[in-house]
């Protein structure tokens, strides 16, 4: 009896558990009525003495119905269940029920209600229209046929009929009254979730409104966490219900900041031990706080443990690794994350490629690895930096005007130069009238691409100039190789007072920048002209910036092409630099001059292999991850990006790995047993060493081990594709691979 009740409880907890999707509640409960129908049909049919054929057909339909529902449940194939069981249900057992159970004159026509009644409910878009055709084309084509061979139609006595015919009314009308109900009361429970859920969103986000009209310089911190928590959640593999739970959790995570003197929280300057210790008492007032929200429960452990670190250096208790609640590990990175992607009095936004660097190294120390190795991918996701505080201006100027009055007294926001043309209209005018404006243009590369010129910022953001492009043609080199102007004919012959037309290019390391303008008001050398510059490296980023002198610029619109050029697109002036000039092995040397931006070729994994190369980075690497990479994949030419392409583990020699898609899971295990620290890694890397990466291969689980510089790194990949061949091949960022050899 109570094991009766257990499982009475786990199914009503399963059929209202909001997190399961409801198409999937209502295919299970369907399923269950069905089979209790299927089943019952049986008894019913030896009494009313139907015919052998019939009770056959219904018992291995239910059998095989049972089975199946199970497989699916439990291998979570629910979506495809969905549809062949409609496909079956439709085409199979339908017309097999009509034609062994007494055709018109049985029960058979309303069984065929079953199949309305679960195409209506269970299925969905497209497919749901295509099973209503098909249905009915079926339905049509049975009676039809029936109708003209009655033979074929295997009957009851009179009697029979009619007992069959209530028998399926009872059985019918009995599973649609479930469903209806089921359906009703689903209905109201939704709708009083989502009232009790809009009434704690309203008070909570009252909460966060609260502390941050106390906190100055953390507006909007509270929901940016719990937006960040809430995707590393959902990446992690967490259920709705999960996510929402870590996203109200995160949300209220620095509530106790409310009992903070107001003075300490907006100090500017550096904190006092007594007013550290006030600060840090924000985690148990928290917790304090919520602990009574019993219908939550799970709040307050946001709000005490968000300051724990994984090696058990934080606070308020010092835990260690798992120890620390989940939601709050997850909370942790999130936290920090935002912490630095936000502006504060004392310094802006940390370049993106800073901020990715500083979870790398605290990964394992002050982050859970798996939960920093989320953020890490969704920050690799974030090509354009919108995961930041939104206030923060991060795009040239377009609306304002930028008035320079002395040389360089003002710069724009960098616009990136890549391989597809960028085309900016400028208007420029004078500063002061009567004197002639100077415009020009800087070409730099910086970690936040924008323009600096103290000794800190410099170093920092590792701040590169190339020169100094004046619209007058004239050419101040700073860091280029070499750099070449020639006039050039323009199509815009006739450009109204004052406008420019800048087109810029770049391909690996040659830039191009044209300038257009025919104004002679200001300028007599004004004119079309472009400059080709060969930079230093294929690495670094290149940005322009507008200066100049007594000039203002105004009214910029800014287009960029989505055709690429390639590298007959500017003349070469200056050398290819290669760093790849050393022995060749088996395979050909790789340079890779950006991330992924190159790879070596494919090989393909055999049950025991190893591949030796020297690997070296380049002179402008400069962050942790500027170090080789193995990419397992699959292609039909064995090609990245080949025909039928999957990709399925990136394993990177600094303790980084990441699965990609459905197609495998990946686990990772990193050893740091002699690790001497991050900037012994950059140097040992700088340095080049021989490297080797081992590789067993046993059907379609790929095993992948190396060891450098006290980093053990082992990746177990388990593909769940068929694929004869599985590849690999080296890439990274920043690199030069040489001498790679393959053993096997």
């Amino acid at each position: 009896m109570n094991s009766i009740k257990r499982l009475l409880g786990r199914t009503q907890k399963y059929m209202y558990d909001a997190s399961i999707d409801i198409k999937e509640r209502t295919f299970m409960l369907f399923s269950v009525a069905v089979l209790v129908a299927l089943f019952l049909a049986v008894p019913f049919g030896l009494i009313m003495r139907e015919p052998l054929s019939a009770t056959i057909s219904t018992v291995v339909g239910a059998v095989f119905f049972t089975l199946y529902v199970v497989f699916s449940f439990r291998k979570k194939r629910i979506k495809t269940a969905k549809i062949v069981i409609s496909v079956i249900l439709v085409f199979i057992f339908l017309p097999a029920m009509f034609f062994t159970n007494g055709g018109v004159e049985g029960g058979a026509p309303v069984w065929l209600l079953l199949g309305t009644f679960y195409i209506a409910l269970i299925l969905e878009g497209k497919f749901k229209v295509a099973m209503f055709v098909s249905e009915a084309i079926v339905m049509i084509a049975t009676w039809v046929t029936a109708y003209y061979h009655p033979e074929l139609v295997t009957g009851y006595s009179t009697l029979g009929n009619y007992f069959d015919t209530l028998a399926a009314l009872f059985i019918v009308s009995g599973i649609i009254g479930v469903m209806v109900s089921y359906q009703i009361k689903l209905l109201r429970k939704e709708e009083e979730h989502k009232n009790v859920e809009r009434l704690f969103s309203q008070t909570a986000m009252a909460l966060v409104n609260a502390i941050d009209a106390k906190d100055k310089y953390t507006h909007g911190h509270s929901a940016r966490v719990a937006e960040y928590s809430r995707k590393i959640a959902e990446m992690a593999g967490k259920s709705q219900t999960e996510c929402d739970e870590i996203y109200y959790v995160a949300l209220l995570h620095d509530v106790g900041k409310i009992g903070v003197p107001e003075h300490i929280i907006n100090k500017q300057g550096r904190l006092t031990d007594e007013e550290y210790d006030a600060i840090k008492q924000h985690t148990e007032m928290g917790a304090q706080i919520l602990q009574d929200i019993t219908v939550y429960p799970y709040l307050s452990i946001g709000a005490r443990y968000h300051h724990e670190r994984f090696d058990g250096k934080g606070y308020p208790h010092g835990l260690k690794g798992s120890d620390i609640p989940e939601i709050a590990r997850i909370i942790s990175v999130a936290d920090a994350y935002d912490a630095m992607t936000s502006s504060r009095s004392y310094r802006e936004t940390i370049p993106q490629q800073k901020v990715r660097e500083e979870l790398v190294e605290c990964s394992g120390t002050q982050f859970d690895p798996k939960f920093a190795n989320i953020m890490l991918h969704l920050i690799d996701e974030d090509t354009k930096y919108k995961m930041k505080e939104k206030d923060v201006i991060n795009q040239p100027t377009i609306d304002d005007v930028l008035t320079v009055e002395k040389h360089r007294d003002d710069v724009s926001t960098g616009i990136h130069i890549t391989p597809h043309m960028v085309t900016i209209n400028v208007k420029i005018g004078p500063a002061k009238a009567g004197v002639a404006p100077k415009p020009s243009i800087i070409l730099f590369d910086a970690l936040d691409g924008r323009y600096h010129d103290t000794e800190k910022e410099i170093r920092d953001l590792i701040y590169f100039e190339y020169c100094e492009i004046g619209f007058d043609g004239q050419v101040v080199n700073k860091g280029a190789r070499k750099i070449e102007t020639r006039p050039v004919d323009s199509e815009d012959t006739v450009m109204r007072p004052g406008r420019y037309k800048i087109e810029a290019c770049r391909f690996l390391d040659h830039t191009l920048i044209r300038i257009t303008g025919s104004d002679k008001t200001y300028n007599p050398n004004a004119g079309s002209f472009e400059a080709i510059i060969a930079m230093p490296d294929s690495s670094r980023y290149s940005y322009i910036g507008f200066t100049g002198e007594n000039c203002t610029v105004s009214d910029m619109t800014i287009n960029r092409s989505k055709e690429m050029i390639d590298e007959s697109y500017i003349p070469r002036i200056a050398e290819k630099i290669s760093f790849i000039d050393g022995p060749e092995g088996d395979i050909p040397n790789v340079q890779i001059d950006g991330y992924r931006s190159a790879s070596s070729v494919g090989v393909p994994i055999s049950e025991k292999m190893k591949i030796v190369f020297h690997t070296q980075s380049l002179p402008t690497a400069r962050l942790v991850w500027h170090c080789p990479t193995c990419l397992i994949f699959y292609s039909e030419d064995g090609t990245v990006g080949g025909k039928g392409y999957k990709e399925f583990a990136l394993m990177r020699l600094d303790g980084e790995t990441w699965k990609s898609g459905d197609a495998s899971d990946c686990s990772l295990l990193v050893d740091r047993h002699n690790f001497e620290g991050w900037d012994h890694w950059k140097k040992y890397n700088k340095d080049g060493y021989e490297c080797t990466i081992s590789f067993e291969r046993n059907a379609n689980t790929v095993v992948a081990y190396t060891e450098n510089d006290g980093i053990s790194v082992k990746s177990t990949t388990e593909v769940k594709i068929d694929a004869d061949e599985i590849y690999v091949v080296l890439t990274g960022d920043q690199i030069a691979l040489t001498n790679i050899r393959i053993e096997r």
